[in-house]
């Protein structure tokens, strides 16, 4: 078990003192939920009111509805940070050197996500600090409550950013993809506004959101910063994460991912 705990220690370290090096990446993902909380939230709380009924059935501020979806936003952007990361590593060589480690390929790769995670949860708990500074408090224990939350919603984005990475070979080309997943994946969730309110435009579009992993991922860290369960948004979270890292496992496989070299290369 000793070399198990060495490589994810070692490949956490590495990940921290990556982003301590990094300084613009942490402001980064303060800003954008900022932004949205400071400035958006003005419009929308002006269309949708101040009155929304989460399930746990109390009054909020809009304000206060979106803390959980920008909580979400950070994890989501870290999970794609990394693996743009991941595709720089295989750029380099240094990814293809510790896939060569004679540790299992899935307890790597796992140490990758975990390591990615317990930085977006630093981010996400500054984050609340600072929403807290302006006057949007949440229940006390609900900061203790969510940190499951945001380990299991972490570990299905960080799992949807190393499938995305196992599918690019070139560091220009993940812009792009990421504008077709990051996108989506938020506007089309519960992470700005109710499905209810999606589904007064459009029932397709509810019923997209509504399969949305992001907007179970969402719903886990909205009931557990309010000291509830969700748990439906916990299986979907869950099985969505299984789905995600086996398919990132294929994509990294030597037979077919990014090991593999083509004939007269």
């Amino acid at each position: 078990m000793k070399p198990y705990l060495v490589a994810l220690l070692a490949i956490v370290r590495r990940e921290a003192l990556r982003f301590l090096h990094q300084r613009s990446r942490f402001l980064a993902a303060l800003v954008r939920p900022l932004v949205w909380l400071v400035v958006f939230a003005a419009g929308f709380r002006a269309a949708l009111g101040l009155s929304i009924i989460p399930p746990y059935q109390t009054y909020i501020t809009y304000e206060v509805y979106i803390v959980p979806g920008l909580c979400g936003m950070i994890q989501l952007f870290n999970g794609m940070q990394s693996s743009l990361s991941l595709v720089y590593d295989q750029e380099m060589g240094s990814m293809r050197l510790l896939l060569t480690s004679p540790l299992p390929r899935w307890w790597l790769l796992l140490s990758k996500l975990l390591a990615g995670v317990a930085v977006s949860i630093l981010q996400v708990y500054v984050f609340l600090a600072i929403a807290a500074g302006f006057g949007i408090v949440l229940p006390p224990l609900g900061y203790l409550y969510v940190l499951p939350a945001l380990v299991i919603s972490g570990l299905m984005l960080g799992a949807l950013g190393l499938l995305i990475s196992s599918t690019i070979r070139q560091l220009e080309n993940f812009a792009g993809v990421m504008n077709f997943v990051i996108f989506p994946m938020f506007f089309l969730s519960s992470a700005l506004y109710p499905l209810w309110k999606m589904a007064e435009s459009s029932d397709l579009l509810r019923d997209i959101c509504a399969v949305n992993p992001f907007t179970h991922a969402v719903e886990l860290i909205r009931f557990a910063l309010y000291q509830n369960l969700n748990g439906m948004a916990l299986l979907w979270v869950a099985v969505s994460f299984g789905v995600f890292f086996g398919l990132a496992l294929v994509g990294y496989d030597p037979a077919y991912g990014l090991t593999r070299r083509k004939p007269g290369r």
